[in-house]
Formats: structure tokens, sequence, C-alpha cells
């Protein structure tokens, strides 16, 4: 079912944005759907007091963006999406699961302790920007929302003696996320922030304290009309 999915977002990619492409001069009013392509630098956020570093964490998603002008200038508009994103986590958070319960601890003493996703992305956006509808480079910020359905999840740990641990799809994850967004560059060139507000986990704790990690992203958004 997620390889159909994701076959599907792949192929309707292509179709709309040569579409777009035929219809950005028609008139005063237009439209600017976009492919995008990101590529970020991940952190974990609200990480219990145990957990006191991480690694190397990278993420990357693209799709197909949905834009509806508000005024006749096509400055001010809103664009609903959908893609694929992907990210790889390298973090401090031992993750278990034991007769279909997620069960947290600290990985200090753990030599390799990874965590990927696979989502489903759901972008909304609020656009400003100082196109035209033959001018294609310009100033651009566009602030919204994205929702992520998690179509899988992959928890990896290799202990102190060696042995490894592999759980997929934990019971305690929260399948769908939502974070804010901004994006903001000239032309092609753009940086993108990606702050989570839904933690990753629902009722997670650590000897009481609760897991309350959830995911911020920094890095670099390409928009391909």
């Amino acid at each position: 079912m997620r390889g159909r999915i994701i076959l599907i977002i792949l192929l309707t990619i292509p179709m709309l944005a040569f579409g777009q492409k035929n219809t950005l001069r028609l008139g005063d009013a237009y439209a600017e759907d976009q492919v995008y392509i990101s590529v970020s630098y991940n952190q974990l956020i609200g990480q219990p007091s145990r957990i006191t570093k991480s690694g190397f964490s990278y993420g990357f998603s693209g799709g197909f963006i949905k834009d509806v002008s508000l005024n006749k200038k096509g400055t001010i508009a809103v664009a609903a999406g959908v893609g694929y994103g992907y990210d790889f986590f390298n973090h401090e958070l031992r993750v278990d699961e034991v007769a279909e319960n997620t069960v947290f601890d600290s990985a200090n003493s753990i030599s390799k302790n990874i965590f990927t996703s696979h989502n489903l992305e759901l972008p909304f956006e609020f656009r400003w920007r100082s196109s035209t509808a033959l001018k294609y480079s310009f100033w651009r910020v566009y602030a919204g929302v994205k929702a992520l359905y998690n179509l899988k999840n992959n928890f990896e740990y290799i202990d102190a003696n060696a042995t490894s641990y592999q759980y997929e799809n934990v019971s305690a994850y929260n399948r769908w996320q939502y974070g804010l967004t901004m994006s903001a560059g000239y032309d092609a060139f753009n940086v993108h922030l990606f702050y989570g507000i839904t933690p990753l986990f629902e009722k997670a704790a650590i000897n009481e304290e609760v897991v309350d990690s959830k995911i911020i992203k920094f890095g670099l958004i390409f928009y391909i009309l």
C-alpha cells in the first residue's frame, strides 16, 4: 500500500508541473503551481532530561503544491499540496517494543541508535511573492502548516554486547503529526524551517518523566515551476 501511494505521487507530479507551464501566461491572474524538493538538518527537541545529545540527522522531501491566487496580481495566494518525506535520526533515546508496548530509556552506552521514518506530507501555505505572470525570478515568503501521516517508522540500536535490536512501526508512535513551516528566499534558492508541534509518541515516559520529543528541521527548499 505504501509503495502504491508513493508511486502515484511520483507519477502525478510531472503531469501537474507540465500543465502549470502552459497556463502561467493566461492574463493577469495566475497561479504558481510547483514541484518542491527540500533537504534539511534534523533535530529532536523536548527530549527527556536524561537525553543529553544527538548525532547528525537529516531529511529530504518532495511533492507538488497547488497555488490559488487571492488578488489579481498574484502576489498573495494560498496553496495546498501532497508529497513524500524521509527522515533519519541518530539519537540517544532508546526505544523497545515489548509485548505490543513501547518502552523508553536512555541510550548513553549504546554504540548505534538510529530512527527512520517515511511520511505522506500534506502542506498548506499562505504565500507572498513579488512575481508576475511573466516574471519567474522573485522574492517569496511562504508560511503555513504541514500535516504528516507516517507510512513506516523503524527504530534500531546495537547494545554494549554487540546485539542488534530492530523494531518497525512501534505502537506508541504518533501516526498523525503537525508542524509550522516557513520558507523564504529568491528564485529557486530558499531557506526552510519546519517546527513540529505534535509529539512523536503518545503516552510516553521514562521514570514518570514525559517523553515530549518533537522534530525541528532547518534546510533548503527548491520550487520548480
